[in-house]
């Protein structure tokens, strides 16, 4: 009898058993940061549309893999999901710096506008590497941080200069200074050794990094609005049935809307802070940001050259809808 009735509880239990997916999500950034708060929303919020069917365990900080190794895990299935900034991976494919060309848009409204026209080619890219976009959010405008007082670009020549991805690699070799790669995880820890001078990053991250601690002038040049991607192992994705994809794709388009206001929203506030912390800011800048303008238009050229159709086209269809 009580074997009996083991088995009839086993057979009831076991599809609710199977029933939950389980999904890691590994982020580079920390759980303070306005991005991983609106992954775990996302999270949260898939827990709910899908009636419990898919649980998203968020891993902020580098916890589970260092921010430019998140892509390459999800491509091949380490991880089932994951966010990662799209320029870092530029050096794959010219298509996912498009965002951080300096000065091709340069608000919110224009990095929509961007958003909207480069996504469609996104997805292609991201599809032929067994990945499904979810959604991006940007970070604010990347502007300038600096130990000691810039003038102009020249007073950056033979400094060190923080790289994150391929374009702030060209920009210090442009204005003669000295690019290191380093992750925004890693750069207190640089500034306080020395290894970094000057970089460009968002408020955000200056306010989430407490870069104050280490760097005293800012410029607020706002060069580009550098995204955030959320992706999915397509092979993961396959495997949720119907309803539960659905209730994904649902949420994800809802965590992007939300990104794009709280990253808006915050943008203020952070720059209001860095000064409340001791920081000379500098919300003019317009020296610097001609000088910018001149290295972006270069850039824009070089991008293009190897960009091919799909960038071509991109960026026509761009400045048709953002006349200058």
């Amino acid at each position: 009898m009580k074997t009996w009735i083991a088995a009839a509880l086993a057979v009831t239990i076991a599809p609710f058993a199977q029933a939950q997916t389980k999904w890691d999500l590994p982020s580079g950034y920390a759980v303070n940061t306005f991005q991983v708060q609106n992954l775990q929303w996302f999270a949260d919020e898939v827990d709910k549309a899908s009636a419990g069917k898919l649980k998203i365990t968020l891993h902020p900080g580098a916890s589970l893999y260092k921010a430019n190794e998140i892509k390459r895990a999800v491509q091949t299935g380490q991880t089932q999901a994951g966010e990662f900034i799209l320029s870092g991976a530029s050096n794959e494919n010219p298509l996912f710096g498009i965002d951080s060309i300096p000065f091709l848009a340069t608000t919110y409204a224009e990095a929509q506008k961007l958003n909207d026209i480069a996504n469609p080619y996104l997805e292609k890219l991201l599809a032929g590497q067994s990945l499904k976009l979810l959604y991006t959010v940007p970070w604010p405008g990347q502007s300038l941080y600096s130990k000691k007082p810039v003038a102009s670009m020249q007073d950056l020549k033979g400094t060190k200069m923080r790289a994150y991805n391929p374009a702030t690699t060209r920009i210090a070799e442009y204005v003669g200074a000295q690019p290191v790669t380093i992750q925004l995880a890693e750069l207190p820890q640089a500034l306080a050794t020395g290894g970094v001078d000057n970089f460009l990053t968002s408020s955000a991250s200056g306010v989430d990094s407490k870069l104050y601690e280490h760097v005293k002038y800012f410029y607020d040049v706002n060069a580009w609005l550098p995204r955030n991607a959320v992706v999915v192992n397509q092979k993961a994705f396959d495997a949720l049935d119907k309803a539960t994809q659905a209730a994904v794709l649902k949420v994800a388009q809802a965590a992007g809307e939300r990104g794009w206001k709280m990253s808006d929203q915050k943008d203020d506030e952070y720059l209001k802070e860095l000064a409340a912390k001791g920081m000379q800011v500098d919300r003019g800048s317009e020296a610097l940001k001609r000088e910018l303008k001149v290295i972006g238009g270069r850039m824009t050229i070089e991008w293009l050259k190897t960009a091919g159709d799909d960038g071509r086209a991109i960026i026509d269809a761009y400045r048709a809808a953002v006349p200058r």
